[in-house]
């Protein structure tokens, strides 16, 4: 394979100028969207590209009492709080259970879990729907943090046992002569050495989890109940008029994700790194 010092110059020249144009695409957006939050109306519709001449606060004053935007953001922390705390220690304990202990009906349960990532969202909504109402889940929040786990398990034990996998049996064997069981094996050699993945998993749930609407848009009904991602919705149908409170709104439900991307990024390469070069 060529290293880097041979690949030819003009190849170098495209990837930089196409990874410059890819991140102008990325972020001149969120800049527009970022300075047009502080325009009027009327300075929107008549110079919709230029910045502010008279940067106001209003658009996020109406956008957080029109929107229950405060309690929009309660909701989106619980939900994503909570779903990915359980989601990364049930991924963590499965995937010690089905690549340490032996079983020879481990492959058929990992087969089981990974098909999971073949079935999306949309294709069980209804019947998801009708069941929460039934035993009377719906409009509850443990209603939405149930099937965010569920769709988030896959992905994570797919990650958890690559990662678990390369930890030495030896480890586990010398605990156990010395007396540790597996509740404290897990807890105090497994959870421990698994902390890159285990920032991963939690990273990318978060994330997903934060960013989620078609299950609380569904699932879900009430303002009090709402999460972000739906409050935002809210204002591209009756107040979508007003361009200056939804680019407030957006900010809103954005910024967050990006201020937590941005401490968490080295985070995500260093677990995605530690996990490819584990043996």
């Amino acid at each position: 394979m060529d290293t880097l010092n041979e690949i030819p110059r003009g190849w170098k020249i495209f990837a930089q100028v196409f990874l410059i144009l890819f991140t102008m695409m990325t972020l001149l957006p969120l800049v527009w969207m970022l300075y047009s939050s502080f325009k009027l109306q009327g300075e929107i519709m008549l110079y919709p590209m230029s910045l502010p001449k008279e940067p106001t606060v209003q658009n996020y004053l109406k956008a957080w009492n029109i929107g229950h935007m405060g309690s929009s953001f309660i909701n989106s922390v619980i939900y994503a709080g909570i779903s990915t705390a359980l989601t990364v220690f049930l991924a963590v304990a499965a995937s010690f259970s089905l690549t340490k202990f032996g079983y020879k009906s481990s492959k058929v349960y990992f087969s089981i879990f990974t098909l999971g990532l073949l079935v999306t969202v949309n294709s069980v909504i209804a019947p998801l729907f009708i069941m929460e109402t039934r035993i009377g889940l719906y409009n509850t929040r443990i209603g939405v943090i149930l099937p965010y786990i569920t769709f988030g398990l896959p992905m994570a034990i797919l990650l958890a046992s690559s990662y678990i996998k390369g930890i030495p049996d030896s480890l586990i064997e010398a605990a156990i002569i010395d007396g540790a069981n597996y509740l404290q094996i897990f807890w105090r050699i497994i959870l421990v050495l698994s902390t890159p993945v285990v920032a991963t998993i939690a990273i990318l749930s978060f994330l997903r989890n934060w960013n989620e609407f078609v299950l609380v848009f569904i699932l879900t009904s009430g303002d009090h109940m709402r999460s972000l991602p739906v409050s935002i919705n809210s204002f591209a149908g009756r107040l979508n008029q007003d361009y200056g409170m939804q680019f407030a709104a957006l900010t809103i439900g954005t910024l967050p994700m990006i201020m937590f991307y941005i401490g968490a990024h080295n985070m995500i390469i260093k677990g995605f790194g530690e996990g490819a070069l584990k043996e």
